[in-house]
């Protein structure tokens, strides 16, 4: 039974709230400085897994919507996306530096340590892995924090060399950008306020305000006529730029509820015990690093990185870091317990 009455509780909300607008604006503050240059056979816990392979030509075309998530297969060869990053020239100097579009915001997988001020998260280590590999140095990067509406355009423009950033890998974003093997499962959840009556993606977000991020999957499940927001009598507000917006929001009571990657959301309520995830998730997404359509060859580096980055089961480098960012808060959401096996195109 709850003790607390609604004034009490919304001051709660909002100076969780606040807090979660001061480290945004802290975070935004100490942005590093940025350049505009021209296992087991099954999935089992702990074991590397085998790729699969998709078909080609005109079947795989048709196809290509039921299994977005094929890659080219890996290659550690040099190719001219490659030795474009390793030649690249900055006000008449070499960068030498990766330069990859991360989030700065989502607890655990890319956020500033406030003690540290570096940018660290699940997603941050894995940027680093892909530096090391091309640079021979895990910090060889510049870090670009771009917002959740302007990661493919940061790619297309040619701004970011890759992004990583809690990205999933459909049909409609494989038609502007090319995609990496996948790094990690996910899908879309309810997010709401510890004391609300919603029990998940249900006729009981029927008249409810419900905030996505803009540009996201969330934002496009909302739009499906069948099974989106005017399906279950939800309230679509205007998406916001972030998906951390969205909890700013519901801690003020402007929304009554969010939907979004569960493995975001699991961050969010591990940062405040205000709000909780509730029902199950109701999409099956797998996250990948984005690049340009035109980099095949980085394309198919950032793949073999992440081949190596699977392999060893229990000691390998996805395992370590996922039991460093994301075991404790994830855990509560689903169990995830080994990378997607990569899918590969002939």
């Amino acid at each position: 039974m709850r003790t607390m009455g609604g004034g009490s509780m919304r001051s709660v909300r909002s100076a969780a709230a606040v807090t979660v607008c001061v480290l945004g604006v802290a975070t935004a503050i100490v942005a590093p400085a940025m350049v505009d240059d021209g296992g087991s056979d099954g999935g089992g816990r702990g074991g590397a897994q085998h790729p699969r392979t998709v078909r080609t030509g005109a079947e795989a075309a048709a196809d290509s919507c039921r299994d977005p998530e094929a890659s080219l297969r890996p290659s550690s060869a040099s190719g001219p996306a490659i030795k474009r990053i390793k030649n690249r020239v900055v006000n008449g100097h070499k960068l030498n530096k990766l330069i990859a579009g991360v989030d700065q915001n989502s607890y655990r997988w890319g956020y500033r340590d406030p003690a540290t001020g570096d940018l660290t998260g699940f997603d941050i280590d894995l940027v680093r892995a892909i530096a090391e590999d091309i640079f021979g140095d895990p910090d060889a990067v510049i870090f670009r924090t771009i917002p959740t509406s302007q990661r493919i355009k940061a790619l297309q423009q040619g701004k970011v060399d890759v992004v990583v950033r809690t990205m999933t890998i459909n049909c409609d974003r494989i038609k502007d950008v090319a995609f990496s093997t996948a790094y990690f499962q996910a899908g879309q959840q309810v997010l709401v306020a510890d004391d609300s009556t919603i029990t998940g993606y249900n006729k009981t977000l029927r008249g409810k305000k419900v905030c996505t991020a803009q540009g996201s999957t969330a934002e496009a499940e909302l739009d499906k006529p069948d099974t989106g927001a005017e399906h279950l009598g939800a309230i679509k507000v205007k998406p916001v730029p972030n998906q951390l917006d969205c909890l700013v929001r519901l801690q003020l009571g402007q929304v009554d509820a969010v939907i979004t990657d569960n493995a975001l959301a699991a961050g969010q309520a591990a940062q405040d015990p205000s709000v909780k995830l509730v029902g199950s998730r109701f999409t099956d997404e797998f996250y990948g690093v984005a690049m340009n359509k035109n980099d095949e060859d980085l394309v198919r580096r950032v793949n073999k990185v992440l081949e190596n980055y699977r392999q060893g089961g229990a000691g390998s480098p996805w395992m370590r870091a996922y039991q460093k960012w994301l075991a404790k808060d994830f855990g509560t959401a689903q169990e995830n317990p080994a990378p997607p096996a990569p899918q590969y195109k002939d």
